[in-house]
């Protein structure tokens, strides 16, 4: 080869993209329902797994906390969530679709104690430490406070980040309470061999969902909404998601299925009548 073709060969080869350089790539935040050491257990086999099967690269963007991680949505820095924190009229307005949700059971707004707590009655945490992950926890926090305050419990709030801090503080006796969602109680309580009195449960949720932005073009939405939730018909998908849930303490069946923005109806009814303080 001459000179002058090797050259116009290397121009060539910075100019032209590379194929990977040509793959979409987008941000996922899933909120923090654990601390960021277990999030990232969870989500970083099956955002891997996702991208491979979809051709379509996601990348884990969390916070420190779930308040920090929501703020990067509102701020409409990532494309991609796994939350249950944009169904307040305000939010919806965002224009974020849903696509899918884990089969979870239906999820429970708690009020809970340490099984050995003398406390027996939702009264008795009047003036009192409660533990809850943050103020951004919809059945963790808006959910439990918002019926302590319909019952004129005033608790002292007390935030720990996450749910797993919470709890943890509540058992260190830094809270007397905590307000957590069932299916994260259930976890901890399998998994640090913890034993938990509760005082009061909620209505039935449906976990959290699975959502886009409406900047996402509708050929990569569906390519990673049918790599979600075929992740349970595929062999190394099944194997993905029971690893991750073991990490958690989740029910090793969990996978994701697919939803619509109507089956998160009750979030809905719920901000129509909560008090002004947890909107």
């Amino acid at each position: 080869m001459s000179l002058r073709h090797f050259l116009t060969a290397a121009l060539l080869a910075v100019a032209l993209p590379s194929a990977s350089a040509q793959e979409p790539s987008y941000r996922f935040s899933p909120v923090n329902q654990w601390d960021i050491n277990k999030t990232a257990a969870y989500w970083n086999p099956i955002i891997q797994y996702v991208s491979e099967k979809s051709g379509v690269k996601l990348q884990l963007k969390i916070g420190r906390t779930s308040a920090d991680t929501t703020s990067y949505v509102l701020a409409q820095e990532v494309e991609f969530v796994f939350s249950n924190h944009l169904f307040s009229p305000e939010r919806e307005a965002l224009g974020w679709k849903v696509f899918g949700r884990r089969n979870a059971p239906a999820l429970h707004g708690q009020i809970a104690v340490p099984a050995d707590s003398p406390i027996t009655r939702l009264e008795e945490l009047q003036g009192q430490e409660v533990a809850f992950a943050g103020p951004e926890a919809f059945i963790g926090y808006k959910v439990p406070y918002a019926h302590l305050a319909s019952k004129g419990v005033d608790v002292k709030v007390v935030f720990g980040g996450n749910q797993n801090a919470a709890i943890a503080q509540m058992f260190a006796g830094k809270a007397k309470a905590t307000g957590s969602n069932s299916m994260l109680i259930e976890g901890y309580a399998r998994r640090e061999n913890k034993k938990f009195r509760i005082l009061w449960t909620s209505e039935p949720y449906h976990d959290l969902a699975l959502m886009a932005s409406g900047k996402v073009p509708d050929k990569d939405l569906k390519a990673v909404a049918g790599a979600f939730l075929g992740m349970h018909k595929d062999a190394r998908g099944r194997e993905v998601l029971h690893k991750a849930s073991q990490e958690v303490g989740l029910d090793a069946d969990a996978y994701f299925i697919p939803a619509s923005g109507s089956d998160y109806a009750a979030y809905r009814k719920f901000y129509q009548s909560a008090p002004a303080g947890v909107r």
